[in-house]
């Protein structure tokens, strides 16, 4: 397109003479506001090294400054080290912005280039190769930043960071910091911090076997700076040296609060045990500031009257993540009676069993939900886009407008949902569907699925979505979901991010029978849907409702599947090979289940979900063809993480490695391949001969939805 010469007209910003079609209709026949808007979603390698060549008019927009004014490298796969070098020396002067987190497969050399990026304010560097004297003199040059977030690995030693690299820091507002040693990282030089987001993924042993302790922090600087601080957020993997390393930090919080912290969220799996200095923290809060979100752990707020002290201005997030609090504890003390709560933006409710029930903490599972709580807390918190009721049974009672969907469907500005199950089917069960909870096998063993509808689904296959139920019309109620995961209510994965793994897991809520291909089929009314989870849902007979989901949610970026249909057998192949014929736009694809085939058929149909980039496969007793994985990376050429735990032995998950990484190491430098052996100890076994910076997010089942605050950091 671009013209030759020195002619410096818009020659090379038209279409050729003898093109038929008008100019307003060509590309360049868009105002610039427009292209720009175009051109922010391109990726910035792209933008620099391919699309700014092309003509006048795009070597000029390309430039910028709205798009070299923030440089995204997250989750870029394509982004090599000559690219990325090559961006910097581009247009790294005129970046302000730069996200890097998770570009592990760069090197250390590559990311020092980042210090030309003089006039950087905020960077993320989260999953980059980062040694204490690289680090240091990185933010040497970069002195106009003030909001960093960096990884602290061991061998970390903040003697080495100089000077410069210090003062620096000390202008820094914003700091997010993962441990992987018991360590303050660059916290105490940090004298001006107003967010501070902490994530500990310390393990108790080292791979050698040593036994490791937050006692290694005795003699490091010790004094972090929290006067200024807004926001204290903590997030904690499981372990005790974890909870050993976080009170340290707190420990100088306790001391004293800042009077302009609004946000202080700790979220912890399993017990965390309150100490003095932490009830001493507490009680200073509930005191001296005014919360806009909270989240503590569950033992700090089981049996006490904290909440009923707290004090809160607009609050945004909430999360009560495990916690036995009741419905009446809810309406009283966080919602005040029915206050007005339109500034609620976020509410995590996962594993609370009680929240919708009356005081009394005798609920059973079967019991039915106190709708009036609902009503009430849909009433104040009208304006909610990130709702969490999962881990729970949150059973409705019959009767009109008493079921929790119908309830739900008046929060017309959800963005993302998770739910149990069981909360979605119908108050009695459907006549045309006879529960079979009796069918449900309790070992390893093949059962004869019982209750099998005999009539033929519709539409080739297709299980037709029902409009006359609740389900239904709550997801027609809420057409903008992006996020929905319906995850069964005592579902456990074999390989789960902040709980232990279990072998033999609970069986599922004998309401979840109810809910099945009709009620999946359901989710296809949602055409802005990019993220869906379905775990644990019994009532699967062939999985027909995936194919309405594929042909109909063409915006669906990830997919995580997990135990549909009864254990025993794998009933949803044929349909889950058609649905992805149709996600062309799917970059995630986790599946869960024991006995799963990962053999030819499945790979080829996989093949054609051209943008595929992550594949993890969780499978009990699966099989696995090593020569179909290998002709299917070589298809599906986007793919860069192929994680698979199944029951082959470890020569063969050993020998598929390896033949993958000798392929297609060199032209994808990102590859990120794990093939091991899932035997039954679960998850145990793959942390000790794997080390988790290996494991990429996709590969350990959480809930997502309300997981932390909105906008917390990038």
């Amino acid at each position: 397109m671009a013209s030759s010469g020195e002619d410096t007209s818009n020659e090379g910003d038209v279409p050729p003479a003898g093109a038929t079609m008008a100019v307003g209709a060509h590309l360049l026949g868009f105002s610039d506001e427009i292209l720009l808007h175009i051109l922010s979603h391109v990726p910035s390698t792209d933008l620099v090294l391919n699309v700014r060549r092309t003509c006048r008019k795009l070597a000029v927009l390309c430039l910028d400054k709205s798009l070299t004014h923030t440089v995204l490298l997250q989750k870029d796969y394509e982004a090599s080290e000559d690219k990325v070098k090559h961006v910097v020396k581009e247009i790294g002067r005129e970046i302000q912005q730069l996200n890097m987190a998770g570009c592990y497969w760069l090197s250390g050399a590559t990311i020092e280039h980042v210090a030309r990026c003089r006039s950087l304010v905020k960077v993320n560097l989260s999953g980059c190769h980062l040694t204490s004297l690289r680090l240091s003199k990185m933010l040497s040059a970069l002195q106009h930043l003030r909001s960093l977030a960096i990884d602290v690995s061991p061998g970390f030693d903040a003697g080495q960071l100089s000077g410069e690299c210090k003062a620096t820091l000390s202008r820094v507002r914003e700091l997010k910091q993962t441990l992987y040693t018991p360590s303050y990282g660059v916290v105490p030089c940090c004298t001006s911090l107003e967010k501070l987001l902490l994530y500990f993924e310390i393990l108790d042993r080292t791979r050698e076997g040593a036994v490791l302790s937050g006692q290694l922090m005795v003699g490091q600087s010790n004094v972090p700076h929290y006067q200024h601080l807004r926001v204290f957020y903590a997030r904690l993997a499981p372990g005790h040296v974890n909870q050993e390393v976080v009170r340290l930090y707190l420990a100088v919080l306790s001391d004293r609060t800042p009077e302009n912290l609004h946000a202080f969220l700790i979220s912890v799996p399993g017990s965390f045990a309150e100490s003095g200095a932490t009830k001493n923290l507490l009680d200073s809060m509930a005191r001296k500031v005014a919360l806009d979100a909270l989240q503590l752990p569950k033992s700090w707020l089981n049996g006490s009257s904290l909440l009923q002290h707290m004090r809160f201005n607009n609050p945004f997030y909430f999360s009560f993540s495990r916690c036995a609090l009741s419905g009446g504890h809810l309406i009283q003390r966080v919602i005040n009676g029915g206050r007005d709560l339109r500034s609620l933006a976020s509410l995590n409710l996962s594993g609370c069993v009680h929240c919708l029930s009356p005081d009394s903490l005798l609920r059973k599972a079967e019991d039915d939900i106190d709708s009036g709580i609902l009503e009430t807390l849909v009433a104040s918190c009208h304006n909610l886009q990130h709702l969490n009721l999962s881990a729970a049974h949150h059973h409705s009672a019959d009767g009109p407008g008493r079921h929790l969907c119908q309830l739900l469907a008046r929060l017309r500005r959800l963005r993302s949902l998770a739910l149990p199950v069981c909360a979605v089917a119908e108050a009695a069960p459907r006549p045309d569907r006879e529960p079979a909870p009796h069918a449900v096998p309790r070992g390893c063993g093949k059962k004869v699925r019982i209750g099998v509808q005999s009539s033929p689904a519709p539409l080739a296959g297709q299980a037709a979505p029902q409009p006359s139920s609740v389900f239904w019309s709550l997801l027609k109620s809420v057409p903008f979901l992006e996020r929905l995961e319906l995850i069964g209510s005592s579902f456990s994965s074999a390989m789960p991010r902040n709980e232990p793994a279990i072998r033999n897991s609970l069986p599922p809520c004998s309401r979840a029978h109810s809910v099945g291909d009709a009620e999946v089929a359901a989710v296809g009314q949602l055409t802005f849907l990019r993220h869906l989870t379905l775990a644990q849902l019994p009532g699967i007979l062939t999985g027909s409702g995936l194919v309405s989901i594929g042909l109909q949610c063409q915006q669906l970026q990830s997919l995580s599947l997990a135990n549909l249909g009864l254990m025993g057998k794998v009933v949803y192949t044929s349909a889950l090979s058609d649905m992805l014929k149709h996600c062309k736009r799917l970059k995630d694809l986790r599946l869960e289940q024991p006995y799963f085939s990962a053999n030819a058929q499945f790979f080829q149909a996989l093949s054609q979900c051209s943008a595929l980039q992550r594949l993890c496969l969780v499978s009990r007793s699966g099989t696995l063809q090593p020569e179909a994985v290998l002709a299917f990376m070589a298809r599906c050429l986007h793919v860069v993480v192929c994680h698979m735990f199944t029951g082959e032995s470890l020569a063969t998950c050993k020998s598929l490695q390896q033949s993958l990484l000798r392929s297609f190491q060199a032209e994808r430098p990102a590859l990120n391949v794990v093939i091991f052996p899932l035997l039954h100890e679960g998850l145990t076994n793959v942390i000790r001969d794997v080390p988790m910076v290996h494991l990429d997010e996709i590969t350990l089942f959480k809930s997502r939805v309300a997981e932390e605050p909105p906008n917390l950091w990038w």
